[in-house]
Protein backbone atom coordinates (compact mmCIF):
# COMPACT_ATOMS: atom_id res chain seq x y z
CA UNK A 1 0.00 0.00 0.00
CA UNK A 2 1.49 3.30 -0.79
CA UNK A 3 1.71 6.25 1.23
CA UNK A 4 1.20 9.92 0.68
CA UNK A 5 1.72 12.70 2.32
CA UNK A 6 -0.18 15.76 0.97
CA UNK A 7 1.75 18.73 2.06
CA UNK A 8 4.30 20.82 0.52
CA UNK A 9 5.71 21.42 4.39
CA UNK A 10 9.45 20.23 4.96
CA UNK A 11 8.31 20.16 8.54
CA UNK A 12 5.79 17.34 7.92
CA UNK A 13 8.38 15.74 5.98
CA UNK A 14 10.73 15.78 8.37
CA UNK A 15 8.29 14.21 10.55
CA UNK A 16 7.22 11.39 8.67
CA UNK A 17 10.26 10.62 8.10
CA UNK A 18 10.47 9.44 11.88
CA UNK A 19 8.49 6.54 11.25
CA UNK A 20 10.76 5.31 8.25
CA UNK A 21 7.62 4.12 6.28
CA UNK A 22 8.82 5.04 2.19
CA UNK A 23 6.22 7.81 1.07
CA UNK A 24 6.00 10.03 -1.61
CA UNK A 25 5.48 14.04 -1.44
CA UNK A 26 2.42 15.23 -3.56
CA UNK A 27 1.34 19.01 -3.25
CA UNK A 28 -2.51 19.47 -2.95
CA UNK A 29 -4.01 22.81 -4.65
CA UNK A 30 -6.69 23.41 -1.75
CA UNK A 31 -7.92 27.48 -0.81
CA UNK A 32 -6.80 27.79 2.55
CA UNK A 33 -9.23 30.99 2.70
CA UNK A 34 -11.30 30.31 5.77
CA UNK A 35 -14.95 30.41 5.55
CA UNK A 36 -17.37 32.95 7.13
CA UNK A 37 -17.89 32.28 10.87
CA UNK A 38 -15.62 29.14 10.69
CA UNK A 39 -13.97 28.27 14.25
CA UNK A 40 -9.99 28.16 13.75
CA UNK A 41 -10.72 23.87 15.22
CA UNK A 42 -13.36 23.86 12.29
CA UNK A 43 -11.04 25.14 9.69
CA UNK A 44 -8.00 23.26 10.69
CA UNK A 45 -9.73 19.55 10.86
CA UNK A 46 -11.73 20.84 6.85
CA UNK A 47 -8.47 21.64 5.33
CA UNK A 48 -6.44 18.62 6.48
CA UNK A 49 -9.95 16.14 5.12
CA UNK A 50 -9.61 19.24 1.77
CA UNK A 51 -5.80 18.22 0.97
CA UNK A 52 -6.15 14.50 1.47
CA UNK A 53 -9.23 14.51 -0.39
CA UNK A 54 -7.55 16.90 -3.17
CA UNK A 55 -4.47 14.15 -4.02
CA UNK A 56 -6.75 10.73 -3.15
CA UNK A 57 -8.50 10.26 -6.23
CA UNK A 58 -5.08 10.84 -8.76
CA UNK A 59 -3.75 7.56 -6.15
CA UNK A 60 -6.67 4.65 -6.05
CA UNK A 61 -5.85 2.75 -3.18
CA UNK A 62 -2.94 4.99 -1.44
CA UNK A 63 -3.11 6.01 1.90
CA UNK A 64 -3.08 9.40 1.67
CA UNK A 65 -2.00 12.18 4.91
CA UNK A 66 -3.84 15.60 4.82
CA UNK A 67 -2.86 17.93 7.63
CA UNK A 68 -2.79 21.68 8.84
CA UNK A 69 -2.48 23.34 11.52
CA UNK A 70 -4.56 26.55 13.05
CA UNK A 71 -2.96 28.71 15.87
CA UNK A 72 -5.32 30.91 17.97
CA UNK A 73 -5.35 33.26 20.90
CA UNK A 74 -9.13 33.86 22.67
CA UNK A 75 -11.00 32.59 20.00
CA UNK A 76 -9.00 34.68 17.32
CA UNK A 77 -6.48 32.79 14.28
CA UNK A 78 -2.95 33.70 14.36
CA UNK A 79 -1.62 33.43 10.97
CA UNK A 80 2.09 32.96 9.29
CA UNK A 81 3.62 36.32 9.66
CA UNK A 82 5.37 36.35 6.40
CA UNK A 83 7.69 38.89 7.43
CA UNK A 84 9.88 40.43 10.24
CA UNK A 85 7.56 42.99 11.11
CA UNK A 86 4.68 40.80 11.36
CA UNK A 87 6.58 38.16 13.17
CA UNK A 88 8.05 40.94 15.72
CA UNK A 89 4.32 42.12 16.16
CA UNK A 90 3.39 38.93 16.56
CA UNK A 91 5.83 37.66 19.43
CA UNK A 92 5.09 41.22 21.44
CA UNK A 93 1.53 40.72 21.17
CA UNK A 94 2.02 36.63 22.47
CA UNK A 95 4.52 37.30 25.21
CA UNK A 96 3.08 36.14 28.19
CA UNK A 97 -0.35 34.79 26.77
CA UNK A 98 -1.25 30.99 25.94
CA UNK A 99 -1.64 30.02 22.54
CA UNK A 100 -3.97 26.68 21.58
CA UNK A 101 -2.64 25.21 18.37
CA UNK A 102 -4.71 23.02 16.76
CA UNK A 103 -3.03 20.38 14.49
CA UNK A 104 -5.68 18.71 12.45
CA UNK A 105 -4.85 14.97 10.74
CA UNK A 106 -6.65 12.90 8.01
CA UNK A 107 -5.87 9.58 6.82
CA UNK A 108 -8.07 8.65 3.93
CA UNK A 109 -7.83 5.47 1.70
CA UNK A 110 -10.32 7.54 -1.29
CA UNK A 111 -13.06 5.67 0.00
CA UNK A 112 -12.87 6.07 3.81
CA UNK A 113 -11.45 8.73 6.22
CA UNK A 114 -10.44 9.34 9.67
CA UNK A 115 -9.83 12.90 11.12
CA UNK A 116 -8.17 13.97 14.61
CA UNK A 117 -7.60 17.35 15.89
CA UNK A 118 -4.86 17.32 18.32
CA UNK A 119 -4.59 20.30 20.98
CA UNK A 120 -1.20 21.82 22.08
CA UNK A 121 -1.59 24.75 24.48
CA UNK A 122 1.42 26.87 24.68
CA UNK A 123 2.33 29.66 27.31
CA UNK A 124 4.95 31.86 25.95
CA UNK A 125 7.53 33.72 28.37
CA UNK A 126 6.83 37.24 28.88
CA UNK A 127 9.71 38.36 25.98
CA UNK A 128 11.93 41.70 25.67
CA UNK A 129 12.49 43.37 22.88
CA UNK A 130 15.91 42.62 22.28
CA UNK A 131 14.76 38.57 22.89
CA UNK A 132 12.24 38.96 19.82
CA UNK A 133 14.68 40.56 16.94
CA UNK A 134 17.53 38.19 18.07
CA UNK A 135 15.33 35.11 17.70
CA UNK A 136 13.67 36.19 14.97
CA UNK A 137 17.27 37.21 13.29
CA UNK A 138 18.58 33.64 14.01
CA UNK A 139 15.49 32.06 13.01
CA UNK A 140 13.71 34.13 10.34
CA UNK A 141 10.09 31.57 11.52
CA UNK A 142 8.06 33.79 8.78
CA UNK A 143 6.52 30.58 7.46
CA UNK A 144 5.26 29.40 10.90
CA UNK A 145 2.05 30.13 12.33
CA UNK A 146 2.71 32.25 15.70
CA UNK A 147 6.26 32.90 14.59
CA UNK A 148 7.66 30.15 16.86
CA UNK A 149 9.41 26.97 15.78
CA UNK A 150 8.70 24.69 18.31
CA UNK A 151 11.24 22.10 16.82
CA UNK A 152 14.09 24.21 16.93
CA UNK A 153 15.21 27.73 18.76
CA UNK A 154 11.58 28.40 19.46
CA UNK A 155 10.83 26.16 22.26
CA UNK A 156 13.32 29.06 24.16
CA UNK A 157 9.93 31.27 23.69
CA UNK A 158 8.17 29.14 25.84
CA UNK A 159 7.14 28.83 29.47
CA UNK A 160 4.71 25.78 29.07
CA UNK A 161 3.51 23.19 26.56
CA UNK A 162 1.04 20.97 27.01
CA UNK A 163 -0.58 18.36 24.50
CA UNK A 164 -1.20 14.65 24.42
CA UNK A 165 1.09 14.31 21.55
CA UNK A 166 4.37 16.26 21.61
CA UNK A 167 4.84 15.79 17.98
CA UNK A 168 1.51 17.98 17.20
CA UNK A 169 3.14 21.23 17.69
CA UNK A 170 5.43 20.06 14.67
CA UNK A 171 2.36 20.06 12.51
CA UNK A 172 1.90 16.23 11.95
CA UNK A 173 0.71 14.41 15.06
CA UNK A 174 2.53 10.90 15.07
CA UNK A 175 0.84 9.60 17.69
CA UNK A 176 -2.80 10.07 16.19
CA UNK A 177 -1.26 9.56 12.80
CA UNK A 178 0.10 5.64 13.70
CA UNK A 179 -3.72 4.99 15.27
CA UNK A 180 -5.21 5.52 11.96
CA UNK A 181 -2.08 3.96 9.63
CA UNK A 182 -2.70 0.69 11.85
CA UNK A 183 -6.74 1.43 11.65
CA UNK A 184 -6.23 1.16 7.35
CA UNK A 185 -3.77 -2.24 7.94
CA UNK A 186 -0.58 -0.04 8.33
CA UNK A 187 1.38 -0.66 11.05
CA UNK A 188 4.57 1.25 11.07
CA UNK A 189 6.06 -0.85 13.64
CA UNK A 190 6.01 -4.29 11.25
CA UNK A 191 5.72 -2.35 7.65
CA UNK A 192 9.04 -2.64 5.96
CA UNK A 193 11.09 0.44 6.64
CA UNK A 194 12.68 2.60 3.70
CA UNK A 195 15.94 1.46 4.65
CA UNK A 196 15.15 -2.17 3.50
CA UNK A 197 14.29 -1.10 0.28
Amino acid sequence: MQLILASSSRYRQEMLERLGIPFRIVSPDVDETPLKDETPAALALRLSLAKALAVAPSYPGALVIGSDQVATMDGSPIGKPGNFERALRQLEYLSGQTVEFHSALCVSDGQRHETADVITLCRFRRLSTDEIVSYLHREQPFDTAGSAKAESLGIALMDSMRSDDPTAIIGLPLIALCRMLRSFGMNPLTHPSSESH
